[in-house]
């Protein structure tokens, strides 16, 4: 056990073993807690979807990792709470409103574009960091706006990157079973951090409290939603609200633009044919020259499938379950990994293998849905999954195209 806790200190999927990926059910006991792994498309419809009354609390890991810089956020937030924030918050960030995003996109990529041609022909980037960056700037002015994103988005970005360097990535109290009220260790850094991110987010809040914010940024709609009995939210819910859409935003997207740039550069054969559509369709303009990408869009989604930013989803009963005949008690944790569901050779064929045509509806049907789980998936998937997926292919575009 010492050995699996070390591990997954240093990466969370490096517990599971070769084996494991052609299994249907891990079952492991750490401590006192009874951990559950499920690996195949109907257990994860069973856990994720049927059983979301019973298994929609997130991991007592993860709730006590991120309670102290999210709150009750959509996030980590459970039973009412989340079903009254996922009413306010999803229709926000929800994919009919892309068009109104659609344009910070177009703009901060382009001034990306800029720079890196700047740097000329041989210049050597770290992609990673250079993704990151742009990520945070396009989910700071969405959410913050044009002016106050461009103020606020370093120091946010930095506070975010301190408090996860400084947190703790394994709650031993939980291996006990300890209850959530039992206050967990915080060092003095992850303090600081805390401090520097919701110091920033006020600032934020209260300009447009006063009316000096943009009236297109997320941050504004936070201001004028109403719970189903007309009540408004409160500063510390926006702020919470806010910070959970800047964290499920940036790094994520980040992630995934990195690795596809890294899986484009080890196989010509996808590059010359993504290149090739770039030169038919030229530099996406509005939605619909997004959606024409179709080919950039699969590569992003085999992106996605291989290195998926989210490499575990955990759940913790909140009451007794059965999935795939076996008792779930109360307490213990339901997980779905969907780095090892997506190389399962038993779900996808050559799952090792960089195919974006597998994820090309003009080539071949979509994978079955409970098999790629990126995003998550049943009433908790991510709300803002096709802001994420349409900047990616903007960025891939756009970046590409030079």
């Amino acid at each position: 056990m010492l050995e699996l806790l070390s591990l997954y200190r240093s990466s969370m999927i490096s517990v599971f073993s070769e084996p494991d990926f052609y299994r249907d059910i891990i079952h492991a006991r750490f401590g006192w807690l009874d951990v559950y792994t499920l690996n195949t498309p109907e257990l994860v419809r069973e856990a994720l979807q049927q059983n979301h009354k019973s298994l929609q609390a997130k991991t007592p890991q993860m709730r006590m990792a991120l309670k102290p810089l999210l709150g009750d956020g959509l996030f980590i937030s459970d039973r009412k709470i989340w079903e009254t924030r996922r009413n306010i918050v999803g229709p926000i960030i929800h994919a009919r409103n892309i068009k109104n995003f659609l344009p910070v996109m177009l703009e901060v990529v382009h001034e990306w574009r800029q720079n890196l041609q700047a740097l000329g022909e041989n210049a050597k980037i770290d992609m990673l960091s250079e993704m990151a960056e742009l990520t945070a700037e396009v989910i700071a002015r969405t959410v913050f706006g044009r002016r106050l994103g461009r103020e606020y988005t370093a120091e946010i970005v930095k506070g975010f990157a301190e408090y996860q360097e400084h947190v703790d990535q394994l709650d031993y109290l939980s291996l006990i079973k300890a209850p959530d009220w039992i206050p967990r260790y915080q060092s003095r850094s992850a303090k600081r951090a805390l401090r520097r991110v919701h110091r920033v987010i006020d600032l934020v809040v209260q300009e447009f409290a006063e009316g000096r914010g943009d009236e297109n940024a997320v941050i504004a709609d936070l201001f004028k939603a109403k719970d189903p009995a007309g009540k408004a939210l409160t500063r510390e819910a926006i702020r919470n609200e806010a910070i959970v859409i800047f964290m499920a935003g940036h790094e994520t997207t980040a992630n995934t633009l990195a690795w596809a740039w890294f899986l484009l550069s080890q196989c010509p054969r996808v590059r010359e044919k993504f290149h090739k559509e770039l030169d038919a369709q030229g530099l996406p303009e509005t939605i619909e020259d997004v959606q024409k990408l179709i080919f950039t869009r699969a590569l992003a989604e085999e992106t996605l499938r291989m290195y998926p930013p989210v490499p575990i989803l955990g759940r913790q009963a909140l009451d007794n379950a059965t999935v795939g005949g076996k008792k779930i008690k109360r307490g213990s944790v339901v997980v779905v990994c969907p780095y090892m569901l997506h190389r399962n050779p038993k779900v996808f064929s050559r799952p090792d293998r960089f195919i974006p045509e597998r994820f090309d509806e003009r080539l071949a049907p979509r994978p079955q849905k409970y098999s790629y789980v990126p995003f998550a998936i049943g009433p908790r998937i991510c709300p803002g999954l096709v802001f994420g997926l349409t900047e990616v292919v903007v960025a891939l575009s756009i970046l590409g195209s030079f």
